[in-house]
């Protein structure tokens, strides 16, 4: 494991066990457009042997019309037993340039059942830095039943959080970029209003890595400290569409904090609607 977390692992640990059997890999990499990065295209030219890849397009509630609506257990345990992986699996999942879009399949895995979940520090970009082993050989899948039970008790949707922004009884933080939450940045997907849910702190996930790798929880403690959030009361994590929420709900159960829930629908659901209150700024 790595030094960082009982979540993370890093690049040494896992390639030291590429072949203990129990061990499924997840190439979950996730792009924006602006990014200009193809996962798919990326995974089938070099992934980390015996990595199956995970479409976060596809693993989805096909009745939504927003993006990356968490499925329900049935839907997700087609998917996932058609990956070849089983819930007891040591399940490491990572995306290219490390804590972007891993963390969010690390949290449905959980949701979902899964017990001993990491997410690889650094990625795949960091991997190939590193000079580790890469192979563009489809992976075998062995017949799997990964028996899925989502916990509805992670999960917020918009009558929780509307609860919550006007009760205040829990916290909410957001994890997009300062711009996005202050209003001063437009939103990627057409549509959306700009600023944030009234109550929320920013806690831009693009913060609590370096070089791809999660914080020392010192330096994450610290963060949340500067944002305004308090880890002796409930945290429910938003963002864009509910992607890299997630990197905040990793540090927080990093740092012992389990009393959160990831907003599904995030400001996807939030900012497109005309009956929802949005403050601009820094505060709100």
């Amino acid at each position: 494991m790595s030094e960082t977390s009982r979540f993370t692992v890093s690049s040494a640990w896992l390639e030291e066990r590429l072949d203990e059997p129990g061990l499924s890999i997840v190439d979950a990499s996730w792009y924006l457009p602006a990014q200009g990065r193809n996962a798919k295209a990326e995974y089938e030219a070099g992934h980390i042997p015996g990595a199956v890849f995970f479409d976060q397009d596809a693993v989805v509630a096909a009745d939504s019309d927003l993006p990356h609506t968490l499925p329900d257990a049935a839907t997700f345990q087609r998917h996932v037993s058609a990956m070849g992986i089983s819930k007891t699996d040591t399940i490491v999942v990572y995306d290219g340039p490390g804590l972007f879009s891993a963390p969010r399949v690390w949290w449905m895995f959980r949701v979902m059942g899964a017990q001993d979940v990491r997410v690889l520090d650094g990625g795949l970009d960091g991997w190939r830095a590193e000079g580790r082993v890469l192979t563009n050989e489809p992976t075998k899948i062995a017949p799997s039943v990964f028996n899925a039970a989502l916990d509805e008790t992670r999960v917020a949707d918009i009558d929780a959080v509307r609860t919550i922004v006007e009760g205040r009884s829990a916290q909410i933080a957001d994890a997009r970029p300062s711009g996005r939450f202050t209003g001063e940045d437009p939103e990627p997907r057409p549509g959306m209003r700009s600023g944030h849910m009234p109550g929320a702190r920013n806690v831009p996930a693009s913060a609590l890595s370096r070089d791809g790798r999660l914080l020392a929880p010192q330096e994450l403690r610290g963060l949340f400290e500067q944002a305004g959030i308090d880890l002796d009361r409930p945290v429910v994590t938003s963002c864009g569409s509910g992607v890299t929420a997630a990197v905040i709900t990793l540090a927080l159960e990093t740092l012992g904090h389990t009393n959160n829930r990831l907003y599904d629908g995030s400001w996807s659901e939030w900012g497109s609607r005309e009956d929802t209150p949005v403050v601009t700024g820094k505060e709100g």
